[in-house]
């Protein structure tokens, strides 16, 4: 065995998305060394998906707009059932994130005026999001990533080595965090090149390594999202938050084969393309939920009417929130409305020019042309749900984002729970990673400058090397390839977008008994360049995320959000007072029930009460708030 390859860091960071990199920023600006594990590419995080825009209340766009109308919809995008303290601090801190991207480098559009241009989106009453064409994630990572080499420099002239403060370990699987004495003390994992392991020993680790889509099979997350930062949290000690929610996009390319699950960015809809079946209806003003009639246009002709008229026109029901179309779009297609290959159609080639489609649309127009032949300057995109985002994560507390019950561990982005309740509103990602990303660095800034090290004992890292031995040292066992398409398949069929007791029991079974076939995963050949390696683990940290969603959606008797119960159709007032909280013992995940933290005075009182009378019970409205 060769010699262990060590290093040792004030923070690590696990994740080199808008999350991990704005975390490394604010940690290095404090003062500490840091090391960012990167799964693939450095610049490749999935954060450049993001195309529509960032969702801040600069009220650019329209002045009426601020964090108090920002706060509201988010809540009710997530059905209320949002941690209230974390979509405070991300209405509120939003703006400020965004003006600091632009300081750093980011080159946003611009109004006429000169400010950053604010687009439409889903859920928002005013234009929110401010977008890059339809390239925002990219940006923000350019952004970031130049960030952290400006840093790079600073302390090359300052220490002689650039590297010296804060590197980049790009390409590197972590498979496990350690712990000692019940604190972080660092890491453990291999370069995915040639299997070579590497400790990392730090007292703080900050998971930011996204979502868990490839779980399914269709899905608009590319090959790293394997729930990576779920299960290790989970296998750390860290509890996960309502794992029942996941949102379906509801515009996913479903047809031809070389897009599917390639999402296509709700700003489409934004800019006005319209959803039809396959008898040419607009089939979305009979899927309008009786809490949006007042907000929503039930007609073509006031729907069309909005798009040069906001302030005196509903909005069209093409964005209502995410949850409310993808659930639309399966209804048509289970009606049998649906287009041949299971979706239906969105079409922005009639109410728009292709100058201006190309312009405003220029990814969206490029990638579908260049790899499915479909000219959306002139042609429907057929569409429909692929899964693309998780609302359930680590547990945290939201102005630290400290994961609960796991000394010196934190977590931010997509990984972490609570900021969007049932369901996430398009552009509030890319402020969350920044809102949270940044609290995160200083949560661990001020954790690690009042503990001190904690080295890892040679009993951790001897169990770390015999886990990731051991594929090898099985003969003939099972195929992770084969296992995850299985799971992918139960997933897919069982703890979809729709379900049912029946189907979710079945679900539970059939993960358990993967589970115990995955035990038994042997992987053949050596360690250089060898996928089927890379996936014994990954296909571990899908199955847990697995078991945590399928038992979560089992125990909650009622739909909402990203979470669709059919032998339960409506919401229920009580079932929105609780979390379901997701814990590891070993050997199998358990789920209890949690009180939802209850929303402050001042916060509820931003409401009409009226409005949270179709959310809350009657004794929580007689509280009115806590205070």
């Amino acid at each position: 065995m060769s010699e262990l390859e060590r290093h040792t860091y004030d923070v690590l960071v696990i994740g080199a998305g808008g999350a991990g990199l704005r975390a490394a920023v604010e940690a290095r600006e404090a003062g500490l060394r840091v090391a960012i594990i990167c799964k693939s590419l450095f610049g490749k995080a999935h954060t450049v998906m993001a195309e529509g825009g960032a969702a801040a209340s600069m009220g650019n766009v329209n002045e009426k707009d601020n964090w108090m109308v920002h706060f509201r919809d988010t809540m009710r995008g997530g059905k209320f059932l949002n941690h209230y303290r974390m979509a405070e601090l991300h209405a509120k801190e939003a703006p400020d994130r965004i003006w600091e991207l632009e300081m750093w480098g980011a080159l946003f559009d611009r109004t006429k005026e000169g400010k950053i241009s604010q687009r439409n989106f889903g859920g928002h009453e005013y234009p929110r999001l401010a977008h890059v064409g339809d390239r925002t994630g990219l940006e923000l990572i350019r952004t970031m990533q130049q960030k952290i080499v400006q840093l790079q420099q600073k302390d090359g002239a300052q220490y002689v080595s650039m590297e010296s403060n804060i590197k980049v370990f790009a390409e590197l699987t972590i498979t496990d965090i350690l712990k000692e004495n019940g604190k972080i003390s660092g890491a453990y994992g291999y370069w995915r090149e040639t299997g070579a392991e590497v400790l990392f020993e730090a007292p703080t680790v900050i998971i930011a390594t996204g979502g868990v889509g490839k779980t399914f099979k269709i899905t608009s997350n590319s090959w790293e999202g394997t729930g990576d930062g779920h299960a290790l949290a989970l296998k750390a000690g860290a509890n996960l938050v309502d794992m029942e929610f996941l949102q379906f996009h509801p515009t996913g390319m479903v047809w031809p084969p070389s897009v599917r699950g390639i999402l296509v960015t709700e700003s489409v809809r934004g800019e006005g393309g319209v959803l039809t079946n396959t008898l040419g209806e607009r089939f979305m003003f009979k899927y309008i939920p009786d809490v949006f009639k007042n907000i929503y246009a039930d007609n073509e002709a006031e729907a069309d009417r909005w798009y040069v008229d906001q302030d005196n026109n509903r909005r069209p029901p093409e964005l209502l929130p995410r949850d409310e179309v993808a659930r639309a779009i399966n209804s048509e297609v289970k009606a049998g409305r649906g287009s041949e290959h299971g979706g239906v159609f969105l079409d922005v080639s009639k109410r728009l020019s292709a100058e201006v489609i190309k312009k405003r649309l220029p990814s969206m127009w490029h990638q579908f042309y260049e790899l499915a032949g479909v000219d959306i300057t002139k042609e429907p995109m057929e569409v429909g749900p692929t899964c693309h985002y998780v609302m359930g994560g680590v547990e945290v507390d939201p102005d630290t984002a400290a994961a609960v019950g796991v000394p010196g561990l934190f977590a931010a982005g997509e990984v972490a729970g609570g900021m969007h309740g049932s369901n996430r509103l398009g552009g509030n990602s890319l402020t969350d990673l920044l809102v949270f990303g940044r609290r995160a660095g200083m949560g661990a800034a001020q954790y690690f400058k009042s503990n001190s090290k904690n080295p890892v004992s040679d009993v951790a890292i001897e169990k770390a090397r015999e886990k990731i031995q051991a594929p090898f040292d099985r003969a003939g066992g099972e195929n992770s390839y084969a296992l995850h398409a299985e799971l992918q398949e139960v997933t897919h069929n069982l703890v979809g977008i729709i379900r049912t007791k029946n189907e979710i029991e079945d679900a539970i079974v059939k993960i358990a008994d993967i589970r115990k076939r995955s035990a038994n995963v042997s992987v053949s050949g050596g360690r250089k360049f060898n996928p089927g390696f890379h996936l014994a683990f990954d296909l571990d940290n899908m199955l847990l995320v697995a078991e945590s969603t399928a038992k979560s959606a089992v125990l909650r008797e009622e739909s909402r959000g990203g979470h669709t119960r059919d032998d339960f159709p409506g919401m229920n007032s009580m079932w929105r007072q609780i979390n379901h909280i997701s814990s590891f013992d070993g050997t199998e995940v358990s789920v209890r029930e949690q009180a939802l933290p209850v929303l402050p005075k001042e916060l509820f009182d931003l409401f009409d009460v009226h409005e949270l009378e179709k959310y809350m019970t009657p004794e929580e409205i007689v509280k009115g708030g806590t205070n």
